[in-house]
């Protein structure tokens, strides 16, 4: 690869890196207000970059686009050969060399970027979205005291978040991984002075310690097995695994449930879900961060990275779709009742992953379906990107407007007086809905032909279930949405008392990004049926080999008519006959309450996880107070006592002198007598 290509690989992290830096060192002092600058622009050039290497750069690196003598060299670096059942498409993709991290006996581990197909997607897509927030976040912490320390963090969340993307090897794919829940853990908490935002910041910080063992031991297996933990010798090398399953079968679906557990708590999947939903307490452009660009999407990005091993661990992939279709279900049963609009789209986030995380199981349908199952994961995390950042921020231009209130029963028929955050908030809800023809229908479409895929497999009876789960979580998803989004735009005008008397619209700076990621969320997912996204992510090493694929015109129609059937609905409740809900909670009572408690899985785990966890915290507490620190101060009081003897036998009184001396003396006559009497 030349040096201006490698150039442009290293800018795509250390833009932000730089940024990050100099905000850090000169924020505070020099550049105040103007913060949000290098953050913009270092994000502006990561941008650029990631679209050249897009564009010009990794398609170079696919074979069918090399020279004869480029293809010798490819192969070169190919240490096996594609076997007939799961042909692997031999990319070696841009790399640009770094420097040695980690050398100790026979583990070397390096420090370069790897960019091949699907990390080409994940950075223009990370970039791109985090550019538009950071624009937004301009605007919208505009006159914050920690104004400086917030695009600090920004920038260095991004620099983690393309990092961990660009990594060559699992240990540094760890170390980044565990840097962006680093920078979670500051902007989640970034009004540390709100006890609701650090108690939130810990949460997620906590609960993904859980995900972060499984996914480090899941490593160290890696390395046991196969003496590397390098992505070349452990995912590109189709002949070692098949040796290794069959020499040993169970070595590989551990380390796969390993790795997976990380990816539940990194991408917040059932049980390990419960920070995600609390992460909104941060400021707004941070959870668009968190939702739609960063952090979460990292756990579907590692097992769509580690498909060569899922695939040798299809129980595995089953447990998967297994947890995606529970946490994608839950998550839509919590977000039907809650009334703060941002926890609305947070679980929804919840959800959304979910689905992606079924596709990602549904490769269990063999080698044949893979490929196809897999890109679609992919697609709708890409698409999901755009229209869920593009709903936070409209949420978050709604509560700008609204004096800092959230809450949904406290303003109503706002699509007059914040026209422009409607009509964004609204192509958002749509293509989240599945509406026809925008983002959202294209990739959930795609979703629900992997899990139809696999009805036809050996697993069929498992993927109709989970087929089940899917088709009713799109129907709940645009009721949900558009439950929120007649909640807060129609019926009558009304404001909270925080909002004063004229609420304003987004102002430019808001605006732009806005109509930006609207446009995005219209749009963007046209590049699935034009086959732009499948042709390009195909490209991917690791990979199976593709199958033809066309339309699926019976499950456009059904997800046209699951969009419309819950947009429809909530329009009757919400807009024709608003009583409906009202006597549905009167009636349901307890299953309204189980959905409006989150299903209690808060107040579950603070009893069997929290308070015996807290219980042997006091009792160790204790132990150490009293046992251990009375043992210690013992031992330091000894030499005190000791010393109490010689003050009181030479006080300066003459008594005191003479006792001393008689029992001096008689201690004397004593021995000597007793020395006689022996002889």
């Amino acid at each position: 690869m030349s040096d201006q290509a490698q150039l442009i690989l290293w800018l795509i992290p250390g833009a932000p890196l730089l940024a990050a830096g100099i905000i850090a060192l000169l924020g505070k002092l020099f550049l105040g207000e103007r913060s949000h600058v290098p953050c913009v622009a270092a994000l502006a050039i990561a941008f650029g970059c990631s679209l050249v290497l897009l564009t010009k750069i990794v398609p170079t690196t696919f074979v069918s686009g090399l020279t004869s003598e480029a293809k010798v060299e490819a192969d070169k670096q190919i240490s096996f050969q594609p076997t007939d059942e799961q042909v692997i498409t031999p990319q070696r993709g841009a790399i640009a060399k770094g420097y040695t991290f980690l050398d100790i006996g026979t583990m070397q581990v390096r420090v370069d970027l790897r960019a091949d197909a699907i990390a080409a997607i994940m950075l223009a897509m990370v970039t791109g979205v985090s550019l538009l927030v950071a624009i937004f976040a301009s605007g919208y912490m505009h006159g914050d005291p920690g104004y400086p320390r917030f695009f600090a963090a920004v920038s260095l969340f991004v620099f983690s978040m393309c990092m961990l993307v660009l990594s060559g090897n699992y240990i540094q794919l760890f170390a980044f991984w565990e840097a962006v829940g680093l920078c979670s853990y500051l902007l989640i908490g970034f009004w540390f002075k709100k006890p609701a935002a650090a108690a939130a910041a810990k949460k997620a910080f906590v609960v993904n310690r859980i995900g972060d063992f499984g996914l480090i031991t899941g490593v160290f297996q890696i390395w046991k097995t196969f003496g590397s933990v390098d992505f070349q010798r452990v995912l590109f090398n189709p002949e070692l695994i098949q040796k290794i399953n069959e020499q040993h079968p169970g070595t590989i679906p551990t380390i796969c449930l390993l790795l997976f557990i990380g990816a539940m708590g990194k991408s917040a999947q059932f049980p390990l879900h419960v920070w995600l939903p609390d992460a909104m307490e941060g400021p707004t452009p941070v959870s668009a961060l968190i939702h739609a660009a960063t952090m979460v999407t990292a756990g579907v990005y590692l097992v769509a990275r580690s498909t060569p091993l899922f695939m040798m661990a299809p129980n595995v992939q089953l447990f998967v779709a297994g947890i995606g279709a529970t946490t994608a279900l839950i998550s839509a049963l919590i977000a039907l009742t809650q009334y703060d609009l941002k926890r609305v789209m947070a679980y929804s986030t919840v959800s959304q992953l979910g689905f992606m995380f079924m596709a990602l199981g549904a490769a269990a349908a063999g080698p044949k379906f893979a490929n196809f199952a897999i890109m679609a994961a992919m697609f709708h995390l890409f698409t999901h990107a755009y229209f869920k950042a593009l709903l936070f921020l409209a949420s978050g231009s709604v509560m700008h407007s609204m004096g800092d209130v959230i809450d949904m029963r406290r303003f109503s028929g706002l699509r007059h007086v914040l026209p422009i955050t409607h009509w964004t908030f609204l192509c958002g809800a749509l293509a989240l809905a599945g509406f026809p023809l925008l983002a959202g229908f294209w990739s959930k479409d795609d979703i629900l032909a992997a899990l139809a895929e696999g009805m036809h497999s050996s697993h069929g009876q498992f993927f109709t279930v989970i087929f089940a789960v899917a088709v009713l979580t799109a129907l709940l998803t645009a009721f949900y949405t558009f439950r929120a989004y007649f909640m807060t735009f129609w019926g009558p005008e009304k404001f909270p008392e925080e909002a004063g008397h004229h609420p304003h619209d987004a102002p430019p700076a808001m605006a732009w990004p806005l109509r930006i990621l609207a446009i995005f969320a219209i749009g963007v997912g046209f590049v699935g049926p034009l086959h732009l996204f499948s042709g390009y992510f195909e490209h991917t090493p690791g990979l199976p080999a593709a199958q033809e694929h066309g339309f699926h015109l019976g499950l456009m129609i059904l997800s046209a008519f699951i969009a419309l059937g819950g947009i429809a609905v909530a329009y009757k409740w919400y807009i024709k006959s608003p009583e409906i809900p009202a006597k549905l909670e009167s009636g349901l009572r307890p299953l309204y309450a189980l959905s409006q408690g989150k299903f209690f899985f808060d107040e579950i785990f603070t009893a069997i996880v929290v308070a015996p966890i807290r219980l042997i915290a006091t009792i160790c507490a204790l132990f150490d107070k009293y046992i251990l620190d009375g043992v210690v101060d013992s031992f330091g009081a000894l030499p005190g006592f000791l010393s109490q003897a010689p003050r009181r036998l030479h006080g300066g009184l003459t008594p005191a002198y003479a006792a001393t001396m008689l029992i001096a003396a008689i201690g004397c006559v004593v021995c000597v007598m007793q020395l006689f009497a022996g002889q």
